[in-house]
């Protein structure tokens, strides 16, 4: 399964809402994720230029793409930004395959 990272804003009338009436976000998120055969790994919430960061596994890169945006449909969110994670191994295996490969920069 390919791994994802998804760093989200709420709007301020989502903050608004949650504050009047706090709400289990993760349940939501689990159950978007079932529909596509993905699974939530972890919900944290944090300071700084993104409210929360949500880890989630996928089948593919397509239904990696279907919680971000089917999140930020919903009308909810100010910002979200999904990054694709690569695991050490994988990277390894780039790192020693960049060796064979040759790319000619532009030239002028």
């Amino acid at each position: 399964m390919a791994l994802f990272m998804a760093q989200f804003t709420y709007t301020p009338e989502a903050w608004a809402r949650l504050a009047k009436r706090p709400e289990d976000r993760s349940v939501g998120l689990k159950a978007t994720l079932d529909q596509v055969g993905g699974r939530l790994l972890h919900l944290y919430y944090c300071f700084g230029e993104y409210d929360g960061v949500v880890i989630f596994e996928a089948p593919d890169d397509v239904a990696g793409a279907i919680l971000p945006l089917a999140a930020n449909v919903a009308g909810h969110l100010k910002a979200i930004k999904t990054t694709k994670l690569i695991s050490v191994e994988d990277a390894m295996t780039i790192m020693q395959k960049v060796g064979a490969v040759t790319y000619k920069a532009p030239t002028g």
